[in-house]
């Protein structure tokens, strides 16, 4: 059809993004191996056929690394949207709700008031999600790991100092947060901290926090770091660290050990490793397991993917994930 195309250029890219001027572009950016996206490209196919205004485009992420590199690509299947050449949502992983969602979303806002009307009103709903996903959040320019601009840097390193728990939010990686939030809030610049689901402010108030010894106060304070993997480990009867998640392994032994655990049927959650070195240090030590993958079962260390691969060929896999040996 039409509007489902691959680009296999930066110059392609580029034409297809200029052609499809203010409407709705989603590119995603695939890899041959995996098969999640593969996966993806039907479901993308399907929603080509509703929304025949707006272009779908698949993306070797190797074959084209100048594309992957300027959007930050770390890992496949991928998704960035575009309007007018720019990028306006992102999304990470095999989720296919979640992309029907945006592309339902984007590809009918600002067409009518009335449609205008109902995204602000999700908009809204999911901003306010956001604000009250942790007790302590901050909207910033990368990760806690990984900060991407100074202001963002002295913050997380404040709230660090100060032994200060919370989770951030890389605006980098959704544009319509980006500048919605500032509206929301009535805050016009990043960072952002919000406590108990209310703005406290930005970088300037937290510093004046900080030096009145008010900042332990007004956020949460950090619990310790076993207590904390002993909550992720028991967060579901059975978890898997590792490099990636369950929708996109960013490793070997991370694909193999997700495969394997596919095949069982049992369901699992996964924590990315990647995402927080604190987590991926500490958690060798506490497990005394030097390696990832780790696979835990109702709280207790199985091991990691040569023992996978021992339960597998001996049977007893599932009924170890089940907890039943």
């Amino acid at each position: 059809m039409a509007n489902l195309v691959e680009a296999t250029t930066n110059q392609q890219f580029e034409d297809f993004l200029a052609k499809a001027g203010k409407c709705l572009t989603v590119v995603h950016f695939q890899a041959a191996w995996a098969p999640q996206c593969g996966q993806m490209n039907e479901v993308m196919a399907v929603l080509a056929k509703e929304h025949t205004h707006t272009t779908f485009v698949k993306l070797e992420a190797e074959a084209v690394p100048e594309v992957s590199e300027k959007y930050e690509i770390a890992s496949v299947p991928t998704f960035l949207f575009f309007k007018g050449g720019e990028k306006v949502d992102r999304l990470d992983g095999a989720h296919a709700p979640e992309l029907t969602k945006k592309v339902e979303r984007l590809a009918v806002a600002g067409s009518a008031d009335a449609g205008v009307e109902s995204g602000t009103t999700d908009l809204n709903q999911r901003l306010k999600k956001l604000i009250n996903a942790a007790p302590c959040m901050v909207f910033i320019k990368g990760s806690s790991q990984e900060p991407r601009c100074g202001f963002s840097r002295q913050i997380v390193g404040l709230l660090k100092e100060h032994n200060i728990q919370f989770s951030t939010f890389d605006i980098l990686s959704d544009e319509e947060v980006r500048q919605e939030l500032k509206t929301y809030s009535n805050w016009p610049t990043y960072p952002q901290l919000y406590a108990n689901g209310e703005l406290v402010g930005g970088l300037d108030i937290v510093k004046e926090l900080a030096e009145s010894g008010e900042l332990e106060n007004t956020c949460p304070k950090a619990v310790t770091l076993e207590h904390r993997l002993k909550i992720i480990i028991n967060q579901s009867p059975v978890m898997v660290f590792m490099k990636g998640n369950k929708e996109a392994a960013k490793c070997g032994f991370s694909r193999q050990t997700l495969e394997l655990m596919n095949d069982t049927g049992v369901d699992y959650n996964t924590f990315d490793i990647l995402q927080d070195e604190e987590v991926r240090q500490g958690l060798k030590t506490y497990s005394n397991w030097p390696t990832y993958p780790q696979l835990y079962v109702k709280g207790e260390l199985i091991g990691g993917l040569d023992i996978l691969k021992e339960l597998k060929e001996s049977g007893e896999l599932v009924s170890v994930l089940k907890g039943e040996s």
